[in-house]
């Protein structure tokens, strides 16, 4: 057992992360013993078991506060909101969502003709409020100081008499079988709700997110139609992505 743990911690350390059919097939033992091995590893915190093998990173996201989400990657969320600006053409209407990524394309939106974005975001209205060509339709709702994001039924019987082009979401996790999710239970509803009113789906999001899982689940990937990230992302990724009928755009 001590060997077999060995060459698990091994195989984690090269490649970050392994499956149960891969460790299966290298040490020539069941599937079962396997997964009894992984519980060991992370029951002794060396590794964090996943859906069908294991890794060496959280697979799980957790919620932190808008000031200080704003801070990490703020490079990149810059280079993925211009990236995103493509997207959007005139007379558009696109629906906003809450985040620090999706805030950077708010912070770069000077259209030079009229376009009405709708948003539960508190800090997405106030940057767009004055902004030229910008309507803007803010979503009511209870406000969540850790996002300043309104959640609630009141936003989502808005979002039910509405129709919207495109929408700009963000998430805590990209997982390829548990689909799209974000870090904070309370606003799961409303993301599945915008989700719903959008024709198409562009997701923002750093490389980081690939493989992470919040835990509330807002949709699956196949409602997904653009995925929007940083040059970090694996060439592998996007190959999996665009298997999947996904659009990669690369800031």
């Amino acid at each position: 057992m001590a060997e077999r743990h060995q060459l698990i911690l091994q195989q984690l350390k090269e490649y970050g992360r392994v499956t149960i059919q891969e460790l299966s097939d290298l040490m020539d033992v069941s599937g079962v013993t396997i997964r009894k091995d992984l519980k060991v590893l992370e029951d002794k915190s060396l590794i964090f078991r996943t859906r069908g093998g294991g890794s060496l990173a959280n697979p799980y996201a957790y919620e932190k506060p808008v000031d200080e989400k704003a801070l990490i990657k703020a490079e990149e969320k810059q280079k993925i909101a211009k990236a995103a600006l493509t997207l959007i053409n005139p007379h558009d209407s696109i629906i906003i969502g809450s985040g620090t990524t999706v805030f950077e394309l708010a912070r770069c939106l000077y259209p030079s003709k009229p376009l009405t974005v709708i948003t539960p975001a508190v800090k997405v209205a106030q940057e767009l409020s004055n902004r030229a060509h910008v309507e803007v339709l803010q979503l009511g709702g209870l406000i969540r100081p850790n996002s300043y994001s309104v959640v609630g039924s009141q936003a989502e019987r808005m979002l039910e008499n509405l129709s919207c082009g495109l929408l700009f979401i963000g998430v805590d996790g990209i997982d390829f079988d548990f689909g799209l999710s974000i870090s904070n239970l309370i606003e799961t509803s409303l993301n599945q709700k915008m989700i719903e009113t959008a024709q198409h789906v562009a997701v923002m999001a750093d490389w980081s997110k690939i493989g992470k899982r919040g835990i509330g689940k807002i949709g699956d990937l196949d409602q997904v139609h653009y995925f929007v990230t940083d040059s970090g992302i694996s060439s592998e990724a996007v190959q999996l992505l665009e298997d999947r009928g996904i659009k990669v755009l690369i800031g």
